[in-house]
């Protein structure tokens, strides 16, 4: 593949994900904006402080101080003092968090299941290698 064919499908590639990414971000009809969601995806699995929730969400820290008070607010993620440093905080998913995530990813799962019925099957199977190929891209 020539560099200019390889540029040609980087960009169509790059593309063609932010728009999904966009779409997927809005389907979801969760009272909560994009980017409480997002940082909420962070913490699913995992502590963070504020500082590193905002280095994941590639925020700076002001904006994700504003974010994570909301959050706090709506009882969706939980603030503690540090284990280890007494100046830090840590976060954490609350219950009423991990409902709301199950609830959007439900949403956004059916949004996109709706529009691949309309698919065939062998186009269902060509975006499944396609799903299995970025993620592998994605890896390196």
């Amino acid at each position: 593949m020539s560099n200019a064919s390889l540029t040609s499908l980087a960009n169509d590639l790059r593309h063609a994900c932010q728009r999904v990414s966009r779409r997927v971000r809005f389907e979801a009809t969760a009272e909560l904006p994009p980017h409480q969601v997002s940082a909420l995806w962070n913490l699913q699995h995992k502590t963070l402080t504020p500082g590193e929730l905002a280095e994941a969400e590639r925020v700076s820290a002001p904006s994700m101080t504003k974010t994570v008070n909301c959050l706090v607010e709506k009882g969706l993620v939980a603030r503690a003092d540090h284990p280890d440093d007494g100046r830090c905080k840590v976060l954490t998913l609350t219950p009423a968090g991990e409902t709301v995530l199950r609830e959007v990813g439900q949403v956004r799962n059916d949004w996109m299941a709706g529009l691949l019925q309309g698919l065939s099957k062998e186009e269902r199977a060509v975006l499944r290698q396609a799903t299995d190929l970025l993620n592998q891209v994605l890896e390196n």
